[in-house]
């Protein structure tokens, strides 16, 4: 709707949304991260953490078999 050059605020009346503001934050978060920047993420934020830190562990790890290797 927006790049059909229709205002934020008869947007939000038309969606039933009183808060302007929040549509806003919405559209920056598409443009931004596209369908993933909708996405409800409360909750997940341990998870991500812990997905983090097995990443960084498997780098590293994999790095030091790298060089292991490369004495031998």
């Amino acid at each position: 709707m927006r790049l059909q050059g229709i205002p934020k605020a008869k947007i939000a009346e038309e969606l039933g949304i009183q808060d302007v503001g929040r549509l806003k934050i919405w559209m920056r978060k598409y443009r931004e991260q596209g369908n993933f920047g909708l996405m409800e993420h409360r909750g997940r934020r341990k998870e991500y953490k812990d997905l983090e830190r097995e990443v960084k562990r498997l780098r590293l790890e994999n790095d030091v078999l790298k060089k292991w290797l490369e004495i031998l």
